[in-house]
């Protein structure tokens, strides 16, 4: 059985990055033949209490990002989808996978390291982050979990816990592997083509979901680029020009090495027409759908209710196994 675990943090406003790299790839997985809880989808609200937020904009952002998933075309009709702190085994099971972890392993996580040196002040839920998204794969014996390369580590870790668990208290857990998509899984800064583009960082290089349309236009024509005129795939020597053609191929489904262009102007319009075509339908679909917010929350009740029963068995053997039950 394959079943694949996708979770989208509203950590900030979502960006083009977070649509191409993984709200449009998770929605193209789904199809008409596949059984709903071979796909478990969900907003991870508990990951956005690992650093400083907003209380009284969580609520908030995660409506929104629910809202733009299913308008992005994640149907709940297809798959389970929910909030995860609506799932109380996910802490549950965090708690075991912390029991489990060792403290090297977590201090050596890569993005641990990135984030806690930017921050005066660490919260421990950072620290051990890893072992809820381990909870999180394992507690629905997810097969597949498609991230990004910053992420590769973290699914590792969960296969390194999940064997170790299995070895030391008996077989429960299903081995997670990392399944990276295949076009704009990475898409960088406009105005700082050297790192991703991100929700929880301002910058003017960010293209925000519901950002207006002529303010779409003015950040793609605004663009970095770089020395020299040619337009060539190149993302060392090139990141900017690179970025933008990695955007457009993935806007338009056409391969980056068909496309061809004699100027940084031309790619940045023909860029600046396809981010608009994918966002304008995007838009109106979102409106509808937070329009009626009611119907949106009734949506998330009636998934976790589904991924509550589809989580209980691999809890209850957890505990078992792990001698918390006779």
């Amino acid at each position: 059985m394959t079943r694949v675990l996708s979770l989208f943090t509203p950590s900030g406003r979502p960006t083009l990055g977070n649509l191409l790299g993984a709200l449009r790839p998770s929605a193209q997985r789904l199809g008409p033949d596949a059984s709903r809880t071979d796909h478990v989808y969900g907003i991870s609200d508990l990951h956005a209490l690992t650093t400083p937020h907003d209380a009284a904009q969580l609520n908030e952002r995660s409506l929104e990002l629910a809202g733009l998933a299913i308008a992005a075309g994640i149907d709940p009709a297809q798959c389970v989808f929910f909030r995860q702190s609506t799932v109380p085994g996910h802490t549950e099971l965090a708690y075991l996978m912390e029991s489990t972890a060792y403290y090297g392993e977590m201090h050596r996580m890569i993005q641990f390291k990135e984030k806690s040196a930017r921050q005066e002040a660490v919260r421990l839920s950072l620290l051990t982050y890893p072992t809820l998204m381990a909870a999180d794969i394992l507690l629905y014996q997810a097969t597949e979990v498609p991230v990004g390369a910053d992420q590769s580590q973290h699914v590792e870790l969960t296969r390194d816990l999940a064997e170790r668990f299995n070895r030391q208290y008996g077989e429960v857990f299903a081995l997670p592997r990392a399944v990276h998509p295949a076009a704009a899984a990475r898409v960088m800064d406009l105005a700082e083509p050297s790192r991703k583009m991100s929700k929880s960082v301002d910058s003017p290089g960010t293209i925000y979901l519901l950002d207006p349309v002529d303010v779409v236009r003015r950040k793609v024509m605004r663009a970095v680029t770089d020395s020299g005129s040619e337009v060539t795939y190149d993302p060392a020597g090139k990141p900017g020009v690179s970025n933008l053609l990695s955007i457009l191929s993935a806007c338009t489904d056409v391969p980056v090495e068909a496309l061809s262009y004699d100027s940084y102007g031309a790619l940045k319009r023909d860029t600046a027409d396809a981010v608009i075509a994918v966002l304008e339908p995007l838009q109106k679909g979102y409106a509808a759908i937070v329009a009626d917010r009611t119907e949106l929350e009734a949506v998330l009740r009636a998934g976790a209710e589904q991924a509550r029963a589809l989580a209980e068995p691999t809890l209850a053997a957890a505990r078992s196994a792990i001698g918390l039950t006779a």
